[in-house]
């Protein structure tokens, strides 16, 4: 019998892809029945990205999963339509690239919010990648102009442009790719694939999707979380385009603080903990009046904080 260690690169439902990074060597493998117990409460005790000890019979080509090592981070979200369940989209990740666009389809600001305070609550670095800006015209220059002051002056997130129709910044990103695992992930429609595709050729065998012209929104490509080994170096985890992103359980005073504006002024609260709501003395809510924090994420603040009250 062989055994080993090896990292998730595919998930496809009840079979598994694995191979010991950094080699590119997959093998396929089946969950034992007691780690799929274990993850009851989500709808996928397994993720890609995971660490996991394995053993294959000897005469066997498929492997069994034994144990899953404790994860650094991870990114989660809520099941659609399932409040109580969960649904990990990768672990063990070095960078996430959220992409956004800000027309065809058009940025949804609390979609981009709740990412973020995801990724912050679970140790996840995070970039924001602006595609398809060879579509430059008025209206989205002046929304990236908000988007800039939100998310990069005021929040402090590195926002990087990006086209993966002209090449525009893809050798910043292919770069800063190397040597990590990269999650990319964004609403259907933003150009994931092709920017994957652009950054390497050689990945030509992601599916690619038209925009939906009825609602100005994209059409799911990508079917399997699944890891794909870059020519230049490093990984890159292509998801399903998300249309939604469910918060799981916060506790209302730890909210604020995966906000970065606001973990900045909140020590300058009169009451503590403070909700940032109803309380006199709010340093956060001064700083709203003053346009140091966005409107939009203090509204998206309370949106997330209305859900937490809804789905507890």
């Amino acid at each position: 019998m062989k055994k080993g260690t090896a990292t998730v690169v595919k998930h496809t439902g009840s079979h598994y892809l694995l191979s010991e990074l950094p080699a590119w060597e997959l093998f396929p493998a089946v969950v034992r029945g007691r780690i799929r117990l274990k993850g009851s409460g989500n709808t996928n005790p397994i993720a890609v990205g995971d660490v996991v000890d394995y053993s294959i019979e000897d005469g066997e080509a498929m492997g069994a999963i034994d144990a899953i090592h404790p994860r650094r981070n991870y990114i989660i979200r809520r099941s659609t339509n399932l409040s109580r369940e969960a649904h990990i989209i990768a672990a063990n990740v070095d960078c996430v690239w959220l992409i956004v666009t800000m027309q065809f389809p058009e940025v949804k600001l609390p979609f981009v919010d709740r990412f973020l305070v995801t990724c912050e609550a679970y140790g996840v670095p995070v970039n924001i990648l602006v595609n398809k800006r060879d579509i430059d015209n008025e209206y989205s220059l002046a929304l990236l102009k908000v988007f800039r002051e939100i998310y990069e002056e005021q929040a402090g997130y590195n926002v990087i442009e990006v086209s993966a129709l002209t090449g525009e910044n893809i050798d910043v990103v292919r770069e800063a790719c190397k040597g990590r695992i990269n999650l990319f992930s964004g609403v259907s429609g933003v150009g994931k694939s092709s920017l994957i595709k652009a950054i390497d050729p050689k990945l030509s065998y992601i599916r690619t999707g038209e925009l939906s012209t009825a609602h100005l929104q994209g059409k799911h490509t990508t079917t399997f979380y699944e890891m794909h080994p870059v020519a230049s170096g490093g990984f890159i985890i292509d998801t399903p385009g998300i249309r939604s992103f469910g918060l799981l359980d916060f506790e209302k005073e730890e909210l604020s603080t995966y906000f970065p504006e606001m973990l900045a002024v909140m020590d300058g609260c009169r009451f503590k903990p403070c909700t940032h709501t109803h309380e006199p003395g709010c340093a956060v809510k001064r700083a709203v009046e003053d346009g140091r924090i966005a409107p939009e994420r203090y509204n998206s603040y309370l949106g997330m904080l209305e859900d937490q009250t809804k789905y507890r």
